[in-house]
């Protein structure tokens, strides 16, 4: 590739110089240009294998960071990593609060928040669990789809908000206050979004700067919800819920979206293949982005299945690789080229 890089710019500098020429360019323009560029390496792989005494078809959805833990979504538990060495610490089976117990199934999604779990399950439910105990606080939801949920799909938590993603298109918000050792199952949302189109696929969704953002993929858009307007239309949501602002694709379909300390980390299917991609995050939210990383594999091996989960712990990218039955880790290098003229 920086052989390619070189002999391409041979060709590509005298351009610059005729350029310059006309345009009176300075000499410290001619002298000195540095190019940066990521790439991503394959660091490690999560299967079943690294869960000791497991029993489970390895079927990872959701996942998220916190505190340096990775928690992964797989079928019917939870499963808890060292996002820094990657070593199993602990399989979450079920909801347990003083004498109740309920068996998780059918999960979809997890968040972290502000020391709690928040996990949900097309069973129509979100559970709430406390992140250092593990214990169980409450549960929003009493597995009947005709009731406070139709499936969950999707939830994130951010900023005292709970967003959680339902069958087809809408997304209930609920406050964090909310949601408390005593509260009812059954609580009612305080606004509602629209999202267009979508029917039984787990959702990815993650806030920044104020805005909610989705990973539309059947509206083959990223979806995004300013979270003041959401507040000041709370109430006139609940008849007509809000729709969002579009970063529309004509063949792309967003299948997942995360925030770093610097990018937006999504995934992405155009037709059979599926990208990681990595955009500025201050241009993703002005939707007018432009990926500087965008890879179908690791170094032409190795393509990637579907993505259905993005998270990123300092340089390590973790993607829920639904499609393969794994949990990818990916390192972002990053190199620079500086291009002297004398």
């Amino acid at each position: 590739m920086e052989l390619k890089y070189k002999r391409d710019m041979k060709h590509i500098l005298p351009l610059i110089l005729l350029l310059c020429f006309f345009s009176n360019c300075s000499k410290d323009e001619l002298e000195s240009k540095n190019y940066e560029y990521y790439y991503p390496t394959d660091e490690a792989t999560l299967t079943a294998q690294n869960i000791p005494g497991s029993t489970e078809a390895f079927d990872p959805k959701g996942i998220a960071v916190s505190n340096e833990k990775l928690y992964v979504v797989n079928g019917n538990v939870l499963e808890i990593f060292n996002a820094v060495t990657f070593a199993h610490i602990k399989t979450i089976k079920e909801y347990t609060k003083g004498t109740t117990t309920i068996p998780l199934t059918s999960l979809t999604s997890v968040a972290v928040d502000k020391g709690r779990i928040y996990l949900g399950s097309t069973e129509s439910r979100l559970f709430v669990f406390d992140e250092v105990t593990n214990a169980g606080i409450s549960t929003v939801g009493n597995g009947q789809w005709w009731q406070t949920f139709v499936h969950v799909f999707g939830v994130v938590v951010k900023d005292g908000l709970v967003f959680v993603k339902e069958k087809e298109k809408s997304i209930k918000v609920f406050e964090t206050a909310q949601i408390t050792e005593t509260s009812n199952w059954n609580l009612e949302p305080i606004a509602k979004l629209n999202t267009l189109n979508g029917y039984t696929e787990v959702y990815s969704m993650d806030v920044y700067d104020g805005n909610l953002v989705v990973a539309g993929r059947d509206a083959k858009s990223y979806l995004y919800y300013n979270i003041a307007n959401i507040k000041a239309n709370a109430a006139k949501s609940l008849t007509t819920p809000i729709e969002p602002e579009k970063m529309q694709f004509l063949d792309v379909k967003p299948i997942s979206v995360s925030f770093s300390s610097d990018w937006a980390v999504t995934s992405e299917n155009v037709g059979n293949v599926s990208y990681l991609r990595l955009y500025p995050k201050e241009d993703f939210m002005k939707k007018n982005a432009k990926a500087v990383v965008n890879a179908s594999d690791i170094l032409g091996q190795n393509a990637f299945g579907t993505i259905v989960g993005t998270a990123q712990l300092n340089d390590l990218i973790f993607l829920s690789e639904n499609t393969n039955k794994k949990i990818r880790i990916i390192k972002l290098n990053k190199a620079s080229i500086a291009e002297q003229n004398n």
